[in-house]
C-alpha cells in the first residue's frame, strides 16, 4: 500500500489566475505598489500570511493579518463573479479517476490553500470523495514544514517510507524530503524544474500520465 498526497494549486487546478487578482485587488486596497505576477505565483503554495509577507515591498508597514483577512473575504467575492475558475490541467481528471480505482493506493492533499478553499475545488470538480486524507494551511504550520505529511501519514496508519507527494514548487519537494517520503515534480505549474530538481525531487514530470510508471505495477 502506498499513500500518494498531492498538492492542490499547480498541481491539481490552475487557480493562479483568482490567486493573482485577489492579491492585487488586496493590495490595491491599503495603497500598497501591486506584486508582480511572478511575484504572486512564486508563493503559491505557502500559508497566506507567509505569502503575503514576502510580497510586501521591503520596509512596508502593513498589519499581515489583517491583510489575510481582507485577502480571504476578496477571493470569495472575485471568486463569485464567475471570472476566475480552478480548472483542472489536462490528464488530471483521469489520472487521480485511474489512482482512486486502485486497492493499493490512498490518495491525499496536502496544501497552501484553506479548507474552503479546497472544499471549493472539490465542489467544482466533483472528486473529493477520492481523497482519503486532506491537510491545509488551516491545519498546519506552512510548506515547507513536514506537518502535513506526517499527518495524513498518521491518520492513514501509513508509514512516511511508502508516501510520496506530488507538487509543483520547492516548497512540496521540500516538505517531502524534511518528512522523510519520497518527491516528484511537476512542471505544468509555478515552479522552475532546475528549482525542483535541486530541492529533491526524484523526477519531474510534464504529463499526469506519466506519474503511473513511478507506482508500483497493479497486479
Amino acid at each position: 500500500m502506498k499513500l500518494v498526497l498531492f498538492d492542490c494549486d499547480g498541481t491539481l487546478v490552475d487557480g493562479a489566475g483568482l490567486i493573482c487578482a485577489t492579491m492585487d485587488a488586496t493590495f490595491a486596497e491599503h495603497g500598497l505598489p501591486l506584486p508582480s505576477t511572478r511575484a504572486t505565483r512564486n508563493v503559491i503554495g505557502r500559508s497566506l500570511d507567509l505569502a503575503i509577507a514576502e510580497l510586501l515591498p521591503q520596509g512596508a508597514a502593513a498589519d499581515v493579518p489583517h491583510l489575510v483577512r481582507e485577502y480571504k473575504e476578496n477571493y470569495q467575492r472575485i471568486r463569485q463573479t464567475g471570472q476566475y475558475t480552478d480548472p483542472l490541467y489536462e490528464g488530471i481528471a483521469e489520472l487521480v479517476a485511474q489512482l482512486a480505482a486502485r486497492d493499493d493506493l490512498l490518495l491525499g492533499i496536502v496544501t497552501g490553500k484553506s479548507r474552503r478553499g479546497v472544499a471549493n475545488v472539490f465542489a467544482t470538480h466533483g472528486f473529493g470523495d477520492h481523497f482519503v486524507t486532506v491537510r491545509t494551511a488551516d491545519d498546519c504550520p506552512s510548506k515547507p514544514h513536514p506537518a502535513m505529511v506526517r499527518e495524513c501519514c498518521a491518520e492513514t496508519g501509513m508509514e512516511v517510507a511508502d508516501t510520496l507527494v506530488i507538487g509543483d514548487t520547492v516548497y512540496d519537494m521540500e516538505m517531502a524530503v524534511s518528512a522523510g517520503a519520497h518527491a516528484i515534480g511537476v512542471d505544468w505549474g509555478y515552479g522552475a524544474v532546475d528549482a525542483l530538481r535541486r530541492a529533491g525531487a526524484g523526477a519531474v514530470l510534464s504529463h499526469p500520465d506519466q506519474l503511473l510508471a513511478h507506482l508500483p505495477k497493479t497486479v
